[in-house]
């Protein structure tokens, strides 16, 4: 009967270690809309008007680099 109550509870054990082992559907909620967040930031801080020239002018000069 020991062994039954080891085993039992090794299960149990393992049960609970299971439910926790990955986000709950309100997490992922919460996850996507942080990530839609960051993702609407970044593309306006590189559409903004210095960061574009920027931009643009690292990608002219690599252009214009003579082999």
């Amino acid at each position: 009967m020991e062994k039954f109550a080891v085993r039992l509870g090794r299960r149990v054990r393992r049960c609970r270690e299971a439910m926790d082992a990955g986000m709950s559907t309100a997490e992922y909620a919460v996850g996507t809309i942080a990530a839609c967040g960051f993702a609407a930031v970044l593309y306006r801080i590189v559409t903004s008007g210095p960061v574009r020239s920027a931009l643009t002018g690292v990608i002219e000069r690599a252009l214009h680099v003579p082999f």
